[in-house]
């Protein structure tokens, strides 16, 4: 997973949030912190593993009309009074 930047106005407004902890609370999420600036990041993520063609051996005609056998409806339908 790539490395998130924020902004000092972002990084700031977290702050706000954490000082209020206890003292225990902050000396755990600095060792976390510290732990996780020696850590290698992992592997590059590949953005073209989120897009791509459509891979199944049925036609559309199939697919289709298994999607409109799996809709359920409802007889009875809440009210809302």
């Amino acid at each position: 997973m790539g490395s998130l930047t924020l902004s000092n106005k972002i990084l700031e407004k977290y702050f706000g949030y954490l000082k209020n902890l206890d003292i225990k609370s902050k000396k755990i999420l600095i060792s976390k912190l510290s732990e996780s600036i020696g850590k290698k990041p992992n592997s590059k993520f590949d953005l073209n593993s989120m897009f791509g063609a459509w891979d199944d051996e049925r036609d559309s005609d199939l697919i289709i009309s298994e999607i409109i056998s799996s809709r359920v409806i409802k007889s009875n339908p809440e009210s809302f009074e």
